[in-house]
């Protein structure tokens, strides 16, 4: 058999090399048959495998070989009745029965069903190369911490979830753009004019209310 190629799992393995010159040699007459070959019996299987599929299988040849040797399988038997059976009939004493094997719907769906096989290891393993494992900072070991997900509305197991948690999960204790809008000043000054002139207006009706 064929040896496997070789496996390169070091980092140190994608470094170039010199090729000596009978890495680099054109291949011999000999290995340029047995490879057009070995590349003729592949394509051969391939072919083969396709040319299968397309032929008719299952309940189809059953039916085409059952139609086919239909009257090979008939028999003829011959059936005395009993004359003590109820129904009997005298003048029938003795019957010939003929029997012809069952035949199959081509058209039935198949009766067991298809498993495909998983498909198996490659031929020529090639490794995953990685870089050499680095050891995290603090920095960013607290860079690439995610927090547990903590619901506003739905606490399914009942736990206990101090506050302090639950405003580091919203995110709304780290919002530093917090401004007052300008319109709440000028609301404030408008409820404090309208304020005063009713108080206005009311003085001035006493006023006028007790003069009367």
């Amino acid at each position: 058999p064929t040896p496997p190629p070789p496996a390169y799992p070091r980092h140190s393995d994608l470094r170039g090399f010199r090729p000596t010159p009978s890495e680099i040699a054109n291949p011999t007459p000999e290995e340029e048959a047995d490879t057009a070959s070995r590349t003729q019996r592949a394509l051969a299987s391939l072919v083969s495998a396709k040319v299968s599929l397309d032929k008719p299988t299952g309940s189809a040849i059953a039916a085409a070989i059952d139609s086919a040797t239909a009257h090979e399988r008939t028999e003829f038997i011959r059936y005395t009745p009993n004359e003590n059976a109820p129904g009997y009939n005298p003048n029938a004493a003795q019957r010939i029965i003929r029997m012809v094997p069952a035949q199959i719907d081509p058209m039935q769906p198949p009766k067991h069903q298809h498993k495909k096989a998983p498909r198996g290891p490659a031929e020529d393993f090639v490794p995953v190369l990685h870089a050499p494992p680095e050891k995290l900072s603090k920095e960013e070991r607290e860079a690439w911490n995610i927090p547990a997900c903590i619901s506003n509305w739905k606490n399914t197991r009942g736990y206990t979830i101090p506050l302090d948690k639950r405003l580091a999960a919203d995110g709304r204790g780290l919002r530093d753009d917090a401004t007052i809008n300008a319109n709440f000043a000028v609301l404030s000054e408008s409820l404090y004019v309208a304020e005063r002139q009713a108080r206005e207006e009311v003085r001035t009706r006493a006023a006028v209310k007790k003069r009367l």
